[in-house]
């Protein structure tokens, strides 16, 4: 999973560490031009902080990208500019790193880069930006505050819950209570988790104008957590993303850079919560309507009530996924008219009021919807007639509303439909061409528009 990162070029020219700033040269067509300070100011796709005492953390092993949207006034033409950028440890304002970034578009994202050689990990650093037009120069930003964390959290967290403990079978029917802890490590800002061991990409997506548009991880609380303080953890309540079996979370720690430890995972065993089905008859008929009651797990309606059920089918002409409400009890009625050819299955699972998806249970029955296929002349699976003697072949259903039959010889002649009578049969006289084995293939087709299942009726002419 990705929040919308993708790679960006990036384009800089490395100043001089620790000397002082000559003007760099920039495109004549700005000459004319007066350059304003850079806004949108951003270091490492994140907002620039101008709180000395709350910088941003981002990891410099291979430098941090800077950038800003130079601004120019009273321009003509394709104005271009460039843009400077001076950085310094905040315990040590004279040593100056500078990097620029020329002819680029005003009011576009500039991006240049400080060398990491210039970054040491755990050291804060104040940056700020100018525009540059020819030998005028805009006002300095006001500065940003990052600090450099190359150091990503050295122990993976640690994952206990108090009502799903590991390598026993647990009652499901209620979430799981996991405590998460940064394992000694007391930079640790927070926690990603899923179900999932590839765990998601913290990325920044792009927008109008090169401008990123960075995201709290933090605030997707299906996969991120912060902890209760730096160092400290967090507890989380979540519904397994199945309803049975072994069960598995995925954790890391992230720091304040979003860089994460190694990741961890907490098993679990629950045993199976799945509900019960009832048809009303023992064995439905094809094509006809029929009842089926739904039944919560006892142990699973006691923990939270069972709101509604998921019905799938599963075989049928036109399967589907429905849902149904269930009563006080938890308990629920519906109606299906079964009809897959070759039987259908009912996959059911049921959903408490608090949230509990349980495992699925499964009903099904099979059907043969073949017709019969009788000949005097020609028995199946035997010899007679012979060149020139006719013979009659009768098709009889084994399901309800049938009102045609279609056949073939030998598969590749052409394919006959006849219609049943009143007693929903047909009859066909046939009279052999040649001798030796036939293949006489016959299926049914109801009111409705249902092809059956067809049936092969093998026989020798003699």
């Amino acid at each position: 999973m990705s929040f919308g990162a993708r790679p960006r070029a990036v384009l800089a020219s490395l100043g001089t560490l620790g000397l002082a700033l000559t003007a760099a040269a920039s495109p004549a067509s700005a000459a004319d031009g007066t350059p304003t300070t850079p806004t949108q100011l951003f270091n490492g796709n994140r907002h620039c902080s101008t709180d000395a005492d709350r910088p941003s953390y981002h990891s410099a092993d291979d430098g941090l990208v800077v950038e800003g949207i130079p601004g120019i006034t009273g321009a003509t033409g394709n104005s271009r500019v460039g843009v400077r950028y001076q950085a310094w440890p905040v315990t040590d304002p004279t040593r100056i790193t500078t990097v620029t970034r020329d002819r680029v578009t005003p009011g576009f994202e500039a991006p240049a880069t400080l060398p990491a050689s210039a970054l040491a990990d755990g050291q804060t650093y104040a940056w700020q930006a100018q525009t540059v037009v020819g030998d005028a120069v805009s006002d300095w930003s006001a500065p940003c505050y990052v600090t450099a964390d190359n150091t990503g959290p050295a122990n993976a967290p640690t994952i206990t819950s108090p009502n799903y403990p590991p390598d026993v079978w647990n009652e499901g029917g209620e979430p799981v209570e996991f405590t998460l802890s940064a394992g000694g490590v007391d930079d640790v800002e927070g926690f990603e988790f899923s179900w999932q061991p590839d765990l998601p990409v913290i990325g920044t997506s792009i927008g109008d104008y090169g401008i990123p548009q960075p995201v709290d991880p933090y605030s997707n609380t299906k996969y991120f957590k912060r902890a209760d303080a730096l160092g400290g953890s967090a507890t989380l309540s979540l519904v397994p993303p199945t309803g049975s079996g072994p069960m598995t979370l995925w954790v890391r720690s992230l720091d304040r850079a979003y860089s994460g430890s190694a990741i961890t995972s907490y098993t679990f065993l629950v045993s199976s919560t799945a509900p019960t089905v009832t048809p009303a008859v023992p064995k439905p008929e094809f094509g006809e309507p029929a009842g089926f009651t739904l039944r919560p797990d006892p142990g699973l309606q006691a923990k939270s009530p069972v709101v509604s059920y998921s019905v799938r089918t599963i075989g049928g002409q036109n399967d589907r996924t429905f849902e149904v409400a269930a009563g006080a009890d938890g308990t629920a009625t519906t109606e299906l008219t079964l009809d897959g050819i070759h039987g259908e299955n009912l996959q059911v699972t049921s959903k408490s009021a608090n949230g509990w998806v349980s495992d699925a249970a499964w009903w099904g029955i099979s059907y043969d919807t073949t017709p019969t296929v009788a000949s005097d002349a020609y028995p199946e699976n035997g010899s007679g007639g012979g060149v020139g003697v006719p013979g009659t072949f009768t098709f009889a259903p084994k399901v309800k509303d049938v009102v045609s039959y279609t056949y073939t010889f030998n598969n590749g002649d052409p394919e006959v439909t006849v219609p049943a009578d009143a007693h929903h049969t047909a009859s066909i006289d046939w009279t052999p061409a040649a001798d030796g084995w036939y293949d006489l293939t016959v299926y049914a087709t109801t009111r409705s528009g249902i092809q059956l299942a067809p049936y092969d009726y093998f026989f020798t002419v003699n």
